[in-house]
């Protein structure tokens, strides 16, 4: 609805989350004095900040009267460490000549203290030479001179770079890894570094010893008692990745591992090389697993606010990983509950929502890495513009001949029938549903194909902070598939995470997202196909699917006292309900810093577009009226089970008002945020150019949520 959710619920929701925090969080005093500053001089070469995350003294923050920290307290044993420490550090950025010149303790009151350290840098010492390719004259003649350079490309240190010990480390480990990864299965690496004072100069001595190449062996299998997995079929999974005869990689191993983990049936595996045998120059393969309990039993509760639709559910889950034998998998998930649209103070909708779905799948369809999914699901659903009863039933099949990628053709049926409730007294006509009969209800069948593929490179899927993820799903309904609705649906899908830093603290993330719905012949489409944005994983800038063609629920007025209402008047600010469009567009650009081990930051640029028509010849056009920006600032917790993300975004006024269907429609002049500064008058404005951007969505939104926004 257009009407916003109350703000003592919006400042409620927030407090809520603030309190949680701080039951989380305790700190003892101890004896010391509270420490208000802490400041290092004479910091030119190395930075301030990395020297205090490196020592145990610290100040107290500007946000220490937060919930999430409190003051920092001065220990006289601790600070004459961290003067050692200071030195120790400076030593291991390759500042040799660097010392502590002076170190001063102020008091401020009677209950705290200033900290003041003056260093003195010096020059630091610099490597004197590359390392030496005759190092590596161990390497057999027929390989030598292509791996010798594959092992010293790019190292992280080179002749003039200023020497630190971690770089030394790093250099040391990256080049018997390399090694390894060549088949070197025994390589070694070692060496000792002379520092000269005199000339500020770090000689390099590396000691490499690379034994025989091997060749991968046998694969050997380590098990319980009486196992149910037969050792032939982990054997099967680890030959996708490892070949007898292949060249020995450590990243091989890994991938093997992988491969039989997602068999599903495993509490704990572990792929290892097991000792070479010099004599035939091969490494067996040794594969460890403990097998999981077959049948599980998850439940669990989640409660879903939105400024839009608010929900109270349980969750529940019962799965059989070796039904009737052959590691065959049968998994019945449910969700019931009770949701409330828009909201729990104002429920111009409510009532009970549920989806129960029953999987099967069949590992080793046809070949080894092909698996059969069918599903068939029944729910009952509350959206702001309908309501419905719906059955689906999918099956296909699921290839994944690389652990990053994987494709999903399938055969979809899904029949829906759908009511246009809005209220007890506001219904949407089933013509904008994308209905042809015009009774209060219609069935929809929709009778599709799809093919669903991604190629996955983060790092890890819920908290991404380097790689890539790219997806496409490609739907094609109707024709000689039947159904009631003839159609193309494409979603192409495009994210991707760098670290900024080498701690890697500062993250940028980048998510592109559009989507085109053809319906043939320029036919009407079903509101169940059609795209919707806004939200916490969506356009940040609008709550929930709020970004979306609308419809107004006119009141009706007897204007001649019979009774019977006849007349539409608009004499105040309608409510609007969001009906979907034929096209998407959405991009995401954000900046996460981790401040603390448990606490994050975030700074974001959000953009949306749901037009009416595809993206056609006279669709919407990217950067123009129809496309929204915003602007907005994260926090999150981080926990066990993701980070709890609470996001403000707000709209900036580039381009006119969303589409509202119903001729005459009256937008607001203003639309404030959380209810404040937003107006309506009777002469305002009713076409889209005259009004704000995005009305008559506000132009704040306040999204509480669980899970990265992508």
């Amino acid at each position: 609805m257009a009407a916003a959710l109350p703000r003592t619920l919006r400042l409620a929701t927030a407090a809520a989350l603030l309190l949680a925090a701080s039951c989380a969080t305790t700190q003892e005093r101890p004896p010391g004095p509270k420490v208000n500053d802490l400041d290092i001089r004479g910091t030119d070469d190395i930075s301030e900040g990395d020297i205090k995350d490196r020592i145990l003294t610290s100040e107290t923050p500007w946000w220490g009267f937060w919930p999430f920290g409190g003051p920092r307290y001065f220990d006289a044993n601790a600070w004459q460490a961290d003067l050692r420490r200071i030195q120790r550090y400076y030593q291991a950025q390759g500042y040799y000549e660097a010392e502590v010149v002076s170190a001063e303790v102020k008091q401020q009151g009677t209950n705290a203290v200033s900290l003041q350290v003056d260093v003195k840098e010096g020059e630091p010492t610099r490597v004197a030479a590359d390392i030496d390719p005759a190092v590596l004259d161990g390497l057999p003649p027929e390989f030598r001179d292509e791996h010798r350079a594959r092992v010293l490309a790019d190292l992280p240190l080179k002749k003039g770079d200023i020497f630190r010990e971690a770089a030394w480390e790093e250099t040391k480990a990256l080049i018997e890894d390399r090694l390894h990864e060549l088949g070197y299965a025994e390589a070694e690496v070692g060496g000792e570094v002379r520092v000269d004072l005199a000339t500020r100069e770090a000689i390099i001595e590396l000691k490499i010893n690379p034994g025989l190449r091997y060749r991968f062996g046998n694969t050997f299998v380590a098990t319980d008692a009486n196992p149910q997995v037969p050792p032939r079929r982990i054997i099967e999974q680890v030959q996708g990745a490892i070949q007898k005869g292949d060249w020995y990689s450590e990243t091989r191993l890994a991938e093997a591992q992988a491969r039989v983990f997602r068999m599903g049936v495993f509490g704990a595996v572990k792929v290892n090389r097991g000792a070479p045998d010099r004599e035939s120059g091969t490494v067996p393969v040794v594969v460890d697993v403990r097998e999981a309990p077959f049948r599980s039993v998850r439940l669990g509760a989640g409660v879903g606010v939105d400024a839009a639709r608010q929900e109270v559910r349980a969750l529940g889950e019962w799965t059989h990983r070796n039904f009737q034998g052959g590691l065959r998998r049968f998994t019945v998930r449910g969700r019931a509950g009770y949701a409330f649209i828009p909201n729990i103070l104002n429920r111009d909708k409510a009532g009970p929502v549920f989806e129960v779905t029953t999987e099967f799948e069949q590992p080793r369809f046809l070949f080894r890495d092909l698996r059969l999914q069918t599903s068939l699901t029944a729910e009952r659903g509350l959206e702001q513009a309908y309501d419905f009863w719906g059955g689906r039933l999918q099956a296909g099949v699921i290839w994944q001949p690389h652990p990053n990628l994987s494709i999903f053709p399938s055969y979809n049926l899904q029949i829906y029938r759908l009511t246009g409730r809005v209220s007890a007294d506001a219904r949407v006509p089933p013509i904008v549903l994308g209905c042809t009969s015009t009774s209060g209800q219609c069935y929809t069948a929709l009778s599709f194909v799809e093919v669903a593929a991604a190629w996955d490179r983060r790092d890890d899927p819920i908290a991404p902070r380097e790689g890539y993820y790219l997806a496409m799903s490609v739907q094609k309904g109707g024709g000689p598939l039947f159904g009631g609705y003839e159609y193309v649906r494409l979603l192409p899908d495009v994210r991707y995470f760098q670290p900024l830093d080498a701690d890697r603290r500062l993250i940028l993330a980048v998510k592109v997202r559009m989507g085109t719905l053809n319906p043939a012949n320029n036919s009407p489409t079903s509101i169940v196909t059609r795209f919707f944005s806004g939200g916490a994983t969506a356009m940040r800038g609008f709550n929930g699917q709020r970004l979306s063609p609308l419809t107004a629920l006119p009141t009706q007025v007897d204007e001649d006292g019979d009774g019977i209402p006849e007349a539409v008047t608009q004499n105040a600010q309608w409510d609007t309900v969001p009906v979907g469009g034929n096209s998407l567009f959405e991009s995401a650009l954000e900046l996460r810093y981790q401040l603390t081990d448990s606490l994050m930051v975030a700074a974001f640029y959000d953009s949306g577009l749901v037009g009416i028509t595809n993206f056609s010849a006279k669709g919407p056009r990217l950067f123009g009226p129809d496309h929204y920006h915003a602007l907005g600032m994260g926090l999150r917790y981080l926990t066990v089970v993701g980070p709890i993300r609470l996001d403000i975004a707000r709209r900036l006024n580039i381009g006119r008002g969303l589409p509202v269907t119903t001729p005459g429609y009256i937008y607001p002049d203003s639309g404030g945020c959380f209810g404040l500064g937003s107006s309506w008058r009777i002469n305002g404005p009713r076409t889209r150019g005259a009004t704000y951007a995005g009305a008559p969505e506000g132009l704040c939104a306040l999204h509480l949520s669980i899970g990265e926004a992508f």
